[in-house]
């Protein structure tokens, strides 16, 4: 393994062909925060702004064989996973976890497409919650995704759902704000409770917003941020990215812009 000069980080997660969310928007936000981003892809998908019109799982065995194949020669400073899809692809990422050592995990449980394709199914959110919430560094799900893996109602609070979410194995979870009316991130690690506050974006663009959140925080754990603070500077990153969002790409919700292309 060749000495490095800057950290790398490795997203494990599903390829849209729009460019919005999935690994194309992990990549940009890794090099947003100054980290050299690697893939194993774990799902093709017929995306575009306006919705997903086909999904193609990727063999477990090749899922294994990327991430082997990176960590082998160039090592992994911090992996983020996104799309899961299946159990299969749930299993093959636990026993892909086993060649990265030490490097901190972020999850963004990615369940259901902004445009409501379903992406999880039901076995596979099981199989997440029981084998690989335990490997995590930090989880980052909004607040709907919260709820069905805390199995909450309606009415839980923002605070029971990070409280739950921590209860399931991960070291420190974030409940993103964007689905209230405060757009505050909340942060627990077992024993602080962070408020994270944010700016609303009303004429921004968000799709792609939690793929990049959940990115950038994995950024700056590969700079050796602590969990905290890395997801102080993520909601940072995540915020100027809906802000800069390209309204004027398709004719549905526009990507984020986390590069600040112009």
């Amino acid at each position: 393994m060749k000495k490095r000069r800057i950290p790398v980080a490795l997203s494990i997660a599903g390829s849209d062909s729009g460019g919005g969310a999935g690994i194309q928007a992990d990549l940009k936000a890794f090099a947003r925060c100054g980290v050299h981003g690697m893939t194993a892809i774990t799902a093709i998908t017929a995306q575009s702004t306006v919705g997903v019109e086909a999904v193609e799982a990727v063999a477990p065995e090749m899922i294994v064989a990327q991430v082997r194949a990176v960590a082998e020669d160039i090592g992994v400073d911090a992996v983020k996973i996104g799309m899961l899809g299946t159990v299969a692809t749930v299993d093959a990422v636990v026993e892909a976890l086993s060649h990265v050592g030490d490097a901190p995990v972020t999850i963004d449980p990615v369940m259901v497409a902004e445009s409501g394709a379903v992406l999880l199914d039901e076995a596979a959110r099981e199989a997440l919650v029981e084998r690989l919430l335990p490997l995590t560094t930090v989880a980052t799900p909004n607040i709907p995704e919260a709820r069905e893996l805390v199995g909450a109602g309606e009415g839980a609070t923002q605070e029971e759902l990070v409280r739950g979410m921590v209860e399931l194995g991960p070291g420190a979870a974030v409940v993103t704000g964007g689905h209230s009316e405060e757009m505050v991130d909340l942060f627990f690690d077992g024993e602080r409770l962070v408020e994270i506050p944010g700016e609303r974006h009303p004429d921004g663009a968000a799709h792609g917003s939690g793929c990049t959140h959940s990115s950038a925080l994995a950024a700056f754990l590969a700079h050796g941020e602590a969990p905290l603070e890395a997801a102080r500077q993520a909601r940072l990153v995540a915020s100027e990215a809906v802000g800069a969002g390209l309204r004027d790409i398709g004719a549905g919700s526009g990507p984020v812009n986390a590069l600040g292309l112009r």
